[in-house]
C-alpha cells in the first residue's frame, strides 16, 4: 500500500514537472513580443436623459368588520380516572456480614528432586 501511495505521488511530480514546462515557454514568448500599440481614445456618446416613473394610485383597502361572532364553548366528558395498581410485597434482604472471611495460606509443594 505504501509504494501504491509513492507511485502515485511521484505520477503526479512528472505530470506536474511537464506540464510546467510549457507554461514557462509561453511567458517567454510573451516577454519577447514588441509592445502593443496603444489604444485610441474613444469619444464618450451621450445618453439621454432617464425618463420620470409615473406616481400610481394607492388603492383603498375596505375595512374588515371588528366584531367577530362567538363560538360555542365545547363541553368536554369528565376524565375517567385510573384503575388502582395493587402493591407488591416488600422483600427483606438479608443482612450483609461484617467480617470478612480469612483465605487459607497453603504451603508450597515440596521440591522434587
Amino acid at each position: 500500500m505504501a509504494s501504491f501511495r509513492g507511485s502515485i505521488f511521484i505520477a503526479f511530480f512528472i505530470a506536474l514537472t511537464f506540464s510546467s514546462m510549457d507554461v514557462g515557454l509561453a511567458a517567454r514568448h510573451l516577454l519577447q513580443l514588441p509592445p502593443l500599440p496603444s489604444m485610441p481614445n474613444l469619444p464618450k456618446p451621450a445618453l439621454p436623459p432617464m425618463p420620470t416613473i409615473p406616481t400610481l394610485p394607492q388603492p383603498t383597502l375596505p375595512t374588515l368588520p371588528t366584531t367577530q361572532p362567538s363560538l360555542p364553548k365545547p363541553t368536554l366528558p369528565p376524565l375517567p380516572s385510573l384503575p388502582t395498581i395493587p402493591a407488591a410485597p416488600k422483600l427483606t434482604l438479608p443482612p450483609l456480614p461484617t467480617t470478612i472471611p480469612s483465605i487459607p495460606f497453603f504451603s508450597p509443594p515440596p521440591a522434587g528432586n
